[in-house]
């Protein structure tokens, strides 16, 4: 038996009996009939070998045609990754892309297997990995996430060039129960989603490690929000010449600081007046 076995026997012995039913994915999640070339079986902390991506894609200086595909909810390009329990990617040595950091577990035959594989996004060559309808250790499928990772060729632009994007369905569970969570999946060492070339670059989505946060409903929850783009629970980073480009706030946001300046404008206004 595993440690982490070991930690959370207890609890696994109150198992869930509500299984959860697979729902149709949002608009943020990319077409589910592409992104399934390949599965990773049902499993705990587990991992492919090297996988191809299908084109090359500079990230911070090194070029790659391939990349691990991890369970836990995340891709890594140097070797794979079996953690479980989030940890901070603003400090980590590891290049990873992460769209939800967490303890997915796919064992239960009620939970799809994690897919992945090829496509196409807006007509150019695509790598895509699929999470969807998962759940959580310890053989937990009460609460559902559905969420998934695309890569995208931009050669057009310059070799090496590529868009990677987060989306998102539905997040209803944020931790695994070996890591602090309770039967519900809440509380505890909550997920994390962003990246980080394992040096000098790296980024994390507000609300990572923040206990209900990215749930749906909650403060920063993926599924209402986006980056780089328009379409809610989506968010999307541009790679040119190797580095990651500065996120431009979505749409919602802008109103936001429009709003904002207008308003201080008027106050300006008004205390100019007042003051006549």
């Amino acid at each position: 038996m595993s440690l982490k076995t070991l930690l959370i026997a207890p609890a696994a012995l109150v198992l869930s009996c509500a299984f959860a039913v697979p729902s149709a994915h949002a608009a943020a999640i990319r077409a589910t009939s592409e992104f399934t070339d390949f599965t990773l079986p049902g499993n705990d902390d587990g991992s492919t070998g090297l996988v191809n991506i299908g084109f090359n894609v500079n990230f911070f200086g090194v070029t790659r045609s391939q990349l691990f595909v991890n369970n836990n909810g995340n891709v890594t390009f140097d070797s794979a990754l079996g953690t479980f329990t989030p940890f901070d990617l603003t400090s980590t040595g590891r290049q990873i892309l992460a769209p939800f950091f967490a303890d997915v577990d796919t064992r239960p035959a009620a939970v799809p297997d994690v897919q992945y594989g090829t496509g196409t996004v807006d007509g150019r060559a695509a790598f895509g990995v699929n999470w969807l309808d998962v759940g959580y250790f310890s053989n937990q499928v009460a609460n559902r996430n559905s969420f998934q990772l695309i890569l995208t060729d931009r050669s057009d632009i310059a070799a090496g060039d590529f868009d990677f994007e987060f989306n998102y369905d539905t997040i209803t569970w944020e931790t695994g129960q070996a890591s602090g969570g309770d039967v519900n999946g809440r509380g505890g060492f909550s997920a994390r989603a962003g990246w980080s070339n394992g040096s000098t670059a790296d980024f994390e989505l507000a609300g990572s490690a923040i206990n209900g946060a990215f749930l749906n409903g909650g403060p920063n929850a993926l599924i209402s929000n986006s980056l780089n783009s328009n379409v809610a629970g989506r968010y999307v980073f541009n790679v040119r010449n190797g580095v990651v480009g500065q996120p431009v706030p979505e749409p919602a946001s802008l109103t936001l600081v429009a709003a904002a300046l207008l308003g201080a404008g008027l106050a300006r206004r008004r205390r100019k007046t007042s003051q006549r």
